[in-house]
Parts: structure tokens; sequence; C-alpha cells
């Protein structure tokens, strides 16, 4: 159960918070530019849309799509105090969020925020983490089909001495966090998830069925077998989607769009602004399949290839941007794991974490991701393709450590793992 003092601050913090979102076309952005290449800030600063031409022998067919292009690494920070345990929390509105509210780490700010490009006040509790040295390797990897080699360091700081609480942060516990991201829909957002799972503890007991040698050696061939590359183009060029003074969609409506929204805030750094938008597809899904060898728990894990990575990375087991829709946008194998398994009636009594999380509202527009992980008695009914294995829980742990996690594999075994973090 949550507090009675965190339920209250929670309902306070949200009634406190006023915010007015409009979308608009994207012609009408203030201090935001379109050209025939891309969609900028007149500062150059923030983010901005460019168009990237995508050839691979991963997928069935090459592409185009507009893809995000930040080039600052951000700082997602979570302080926690050693004496209580205790983890701090922001109460953090952003434009695309569900809830209007979303918990946020004590820190969630790219370099033009913390640099006060913006014109803003200066951000909050900022300062520890500027004074941490060699901070890249914290970086761990952000969405790799939505942006483009970007990377944002994850670290959980541990403070002995008390400090003050600024408005609309609080204090919140292990097994608060545990429910919110457990119970609760929308409401953690993906940013603290993703600190939690880059501070998950080992277990003495692990015995693997793969070695780390097979892993690595596992890895190196696929990528003899398979290549992505990618070249950057103008966004009018893009073949198959629209773009207009409105917005930029694919034509057969298939894949997410940029929008353009207005925003007011009363409690924000800046009270007013406008920016264009990411807008996904009603549904996503992420799904691990888990198992116990050795009587240690693993994870059916697929090689991928994506566009905004210049490496290949660990994904899950199923993860499609449109579930509703999964007999469209999945190949064979993924059709048969959505159907036999995570949308199964059969396994639905194995179902040990299904919730629905949103992606951060700062770049992302009410885009909801579906998590589940469906426990398997009998993994040897599993037909394992070429391109999955299954890795120990240490094994991941030791793969997010060296940034080979994609960030939905890494949030979906943070929420499995939510009461073993530091």
């Amino acid at each position: 159960m949550l507090s009675q003092k965190t339920t209250n601050w929670l309902k306070r913090v949200k009634k406190q918070h006023k915010l007015i979102v409009k979308i608009v076309n994207l012609d009408k952005l203030k201090k935001w530019k379109i050209s025939k290449s891309e969609i900028y800030h007149e500062s150059k600063k923030f983010f901005k849309i460019i168009g990237l031409k995508v050839n691979s022998n991963f997928y069935k067919e090459n592409w185009n799509q507009p893809i995000i292009v930040q080039n600052e690494v951000g700082i997602l920070g979570i302080i926690k105090n050693l004496k209580t345990k205790k983890y701090l929390l922001q109460a953090k509105v952003e434009p695309g969020n569900i809830n209007k509210i979303q918990l946020a780490p004590t820190v969630q700010a790219t370099k033009s925020n913390y640099k006060q490009v913006h014109g803003g006040s200066k951000v909050p509790y900022i300062e520890y983490f500027l004074k941490l040295k060699k901070i890249e390797r914290y970086n761990q990897p952000e969405q790799g089909f939505r942006y483009l080699n970007k990377f944002n360091s994850n670290i959980l700081l541990e403070l002995k001495h008390n400090i003050k609480i600024k408005e609309n942060f609080h204090w919140l516990s292990k097994n608060e966090i545990r429910i919110l991201v457990s119970k609760k829909k929308n409401i953690i957002n993906m940013n603290t998830i993703s600190i939690f799972s880059s501070f998950i503890k080992k277990v003495k007991s692990n015995y693997s069925i793969n070695t780390n040698k097979k892993i690595y050696s596992w890895l190196s061939q696929l990528d003899k077998n398979f290549y992505l590359k990618t070249k950057i183009i103008d966004l009018k060029k893009i073949n198959k989607w629209s773009m207009n003074n409105k917005k930029i969609s694919h034509n057969a409506k298939k894949h997410f769009s940029i929008i353009g929204i207005n925003i007011t805030a009363n409690k924000r750094e800046v009270k007013n602004w406008s920016q264009p938008i990411l807008k996904g597809k009603d549904l996503a899904f992420a799904g691990f399949l888990k198992a116990k060898f050795n009587n240690t728990n693993h994870y059916l894990c697929r090689y991928i290839l994506k566009p905004g990575l210049k490496k290949s990375t660990i994904g899950c087991t199923i993860n499609t941007s449109d579930i509703n829709n999964y007999q469209e946008c999945l190949n064979d194998t993924g059709k048969y794991f959505v159907k036999n398994f995570f949308l199964s009636q059969r396994f639905k009594k194995n179902i040990i974490f299904d919730n629905i999380l949103s992606d951060e509202g700062g770049r992302f527009y009410k885009c909801q991701i579906r998590y589940m992980i469906i426990a398997i008695k009998n993994p040897e009914i599993i037909d394992i393709p070429k391109n999955y294995l299954w890795l120990s829980y240490n094994q991941m742990i030791e793969m997010i450590y060296n940034k080979k996690l994609d960030i939905e594999s890494r949030l979906l075994f943070g929420c499995d793992n939510i009461s073993k973090i530091k």
C-alpha cells in the first residue's frame, strides 16, 4: 500500500498543477523553423527532426522515416537517502503525459535545460550530479527507432546527509515504487524506471545455460550476417510519408507521426512554449518470456538492429509499436510469440507482470506501452530461432552495464526486478 502521506502528496500536486496542451499546425510553432531538410529551434539548441534513409538486410524492406536528433547527453538522476533508504522523485508535468503528472527522476534534464538556454529557472538538485566525474560511464541508449544516436546518463546518487525538499518533490520507499510500477498505469515515467534498471543488484547463485562467451559469439556471428546502414536525407524527400504545414505522417498510417503543440503550464521553468512532438500509435507492446533453468531465472532475448543506434542491441522477446495490429507489424516469429503466448488464454495464468506505462511526455505525445512477462514452466516447448537466446538474470545485468540491452528490454527487466534495486 502507498502511505497516506504519499497518496495525499500525489493528490495535492495534481490539483496544483495546471496544464493546457493544444495541438497546432507545425508552421504555427513559435521559435521553430521548418525547412525542406529539417525542423529545428531558432536557437539551434534542444532537438530537431530530420529525415533518415535506412538500408538493411535484417528487415524485409528498406525504408525512410523522420527521426529526432538531440546530440546532447541528458542527465537522468535519482537521489537515494542512505539513512531512510528512500528515493527522491519529482512530480513532473510534461505536455505528452497521459496523467498530466508523472513521477520523474530527481533530475531529468538536457544540457540545454540545465544550462538554461530556454531562459528558465535553475534545475533543482542539478549541482549534485554535475560534481560527478566520468559521467559518460552512466550513459544508456534511448529509443533506436525514434532517436538518432541518443544517450542519457542514468545515475543513482546515494547521499548520507539530509537535503532540503523542494516543491513538487517527495521521498518514496522501494515498496511504494514497486506498487506504482506494477499496479498503477502511466504514473512512474520511463526515465525513472530506466535509472532503476541500471542499478539492480546481482544474485550470488546464478547458473546460466549459456556462457558469456557464447552470448558474445552469438552477437558477433549475427553482426556478420546482418547490416543496417543509414543516411540523413531531406525531410521532404522521405518516401511513403507526407509532410505539410500541419504534420508529418505515414501514408498508410502504420507508424508514428510528428505533430505540433502549444503548451501553457503554471509550475514549469518556462510557462509557455511551443514544440513539435512525436505521436505514437494507440498502444505499443513489449514482452518477455521468462523461464527457470538450473533454478536460475532466464529471459528470452532477441538480437536486433535499430536505425538510431550504431551497434546491434539485445531486445525483448517481442516489441511492437502497435499491438492491436501486430499481424501487420511483426514477422512470422513475432506473430507466433504474440498469438501463442502473450495473447493466448492458455498462458493467461502465467502472466507475472502486466501493466501499461508511458514514454516520457517531453518528446512523446501520449505514447503508451503495455509491458508483459509470462513465466514458462516448460521452455523446451519453444523452438528458439537463431536470433533469440536465453540470458540469465545476472547476464541481463551485465548486458545493461555494457549498454547492450535496448531501452524496452531494460525497462521491462527493471519492472520485473524493481524490488532488487540498490
